[in-house]
């Protein structure tokens, strides 16, 4: 199944489509995508793994690879490190993302294949598709929806699934 954003706010699959919220830095040609730039990279990613926090959801309904996120789990972002664009345990000795929250936004995250075989140095890390802030801001370079648009989508998807970024 396909996942397509074809503009900058609308997401579509083949039996719907939702609003989605991209990166504060707007689209990004994949390679152009810099560590920080809070852009959204464009391009077409595999969906790796759903991750999810037990304690303040259920787990969804899909046939991808899923598990509940650990308190200790993070996500490297020190493009000098060797575990760049990799997740990792806390406290970790490089900077690291912190993926259990205190907000809700990382409740549910899906995994893009981005910049992930093999990481290159700089070129952007934690690239999700997760929960959309309630105030609609823009993420740092991620896809964001509603939590029930993204338990209707993972229904859907399998691991042959894709998510297209197209530019606008």
């Amino acid at each position: 199944m396909e996942i397509q954003l074809r503009d900058e706010n609308k997401l579509f699959w083949p039996t719907g489509h939702c609003p989605v919220i991209i990166g504060a830095g707007g689209l990004v040609n994949e390679k152009a995508k810099l560590e920080g730039d809070g852009a959204t990279p464009i391009g077409q990613y595999s969906l790796r793994r759903v991750l999810f926090r037990a304690d303040r959801v259920a787990a969804p309904q899909t046939t991808l690879s899923c598990r509940a996120l650990c308190i200790d789990d993070g996500w490297c972002d020190d493009a000098t490190d060797p575990a760049y664009n990799r997740p990792v345990r806390l406290p970790y000795p490089a900077s690291a993302e912190q993926l259990f929250r205190d907000d809700r936004v990382y409740d549910l995250i899906v995994v893009l294949g981005h910049n992930d075989q093999p990481p290159i140095s700089g070129h952007g890390s934690a690239i999700f598709l997760h929960l959309a802030r309630e105030t609609g801001a823009p993420t740092r370079g991620c896809l964001a929806v509603s939590e029930a648009d993204l338990r209707t989508l993972l229904r859907q998807c399998t691991p042959a699934s894709q998510v297209i970024i197209a530019g606008g």
